[in-house]
């Protein structure tokens, strides 16, 4: 019985030091996925205003020559 309990408790700290592992990696990888989106909607705005500039509206293009 002594036994027994001494294998559930090394089992129980092991799982302990498994928890704190993974939770300090989930930290982790919440930091980067929000440092990844602030990166993302900066490139968004800026593909959004390259795009309009360089693209004439309807009223500013010129007809074809078969016109």
């Amino acid at each position: 019985m002594k036994n027994r309990i001494e294998e559930l408790e090394t089992k129980v700290s092991f799982q302990d030091i498994t928890i704190e592992e993974l939770n300090q990696i989930v930290i982790q990888l919440q930091s980067e996925v929000t440092k990844l989106k602030e990166q993302l909607k900066l490139l968004s705005k800026k593909l959004q205003a390259t795009h309009q500039s360089n693209i004439a509206s309807l009223t500013e293009e010129t007809p074809p020559p078969h016109y």
